[in-house]
């Protein structure tokens, strides 16, 4: 068994986790969704969200909820598929609370762990730098943020692809179907 990253960039509605779902249900190995979203009663919307989500992925399927230790959380899955959904709701989560250069390292921890887990792992994330540009300074922050952690896990990642439309454009690895 050998570890594969996979990253799926796009921006919202692109169908980057149905795009993941797809590429996980071709897996051979037991698969466990990561949802990092802090769920919770108070927005009703993402709730609706949530449970949509939920609600198309097969039964079979182990899911994981409000947990934000990758490192840890990896090592707990050794030699699974696991769909990481999203990146960008982990970065959220931590973004107030932690530095950005800790918070880039706890990410290529958890790369790294992954790895020696032989997880297949793929990993949705939002493309956020090709929208308007901020108004705020938090906002450009994120942005920056966002990007850097893009480019991270791009670099460490096997397979990259852009989501556009609903059609996966292979940027780097092996175009899969």
């Amino acid at each position: 068994m050998s570890a594969r990253i996979t990253i799926i960039l796009g921006g919202a509605r692109s169908g980057k986790s149905a795009r993941a779902e797809t590429l996980a249900r071709l897996s051979a190995r037991p698969v466990t969704y990561v949802a990092t979203y802090a769920s919770g009663p108070a927005d009703s919307e993402m709730s609706e969200r949530i449970d949509a989500h939920r609600a198309r992925r097969p039964a079979d399927w182990k899911t994981v909820e409000n947990r934000f230790d990758l490192s840890i959380l990896f090592g707990e899955l050794r030699g699974r598929t696991v769909v990481l959904d999203c990146l960008t709701l982990w970065l959220s989560y931590h973004c107030e609370t932690v530095s950005e250069q800790d918070l880039l390292a706890r990410l290529r921890a958890a790369l790294e762990e992954a790895r020696r887990s032989e997880l297949e792992l793929y990993i949705v994330s939002n493309e956020l730098g090709m929208g308007l540009v901020p108004s705020s300074p938090e906002g450009r922050g994120f942005r920056d943020l966002s990007g850097r952690a893009n480019q991270l896990v791009a670099a460490l990642a096997d397979d990259v692809e852009f989501q556009v439309a609903g059609l996966p454009l292979c940027l780097k690895g092996e175009r899969r179907p």
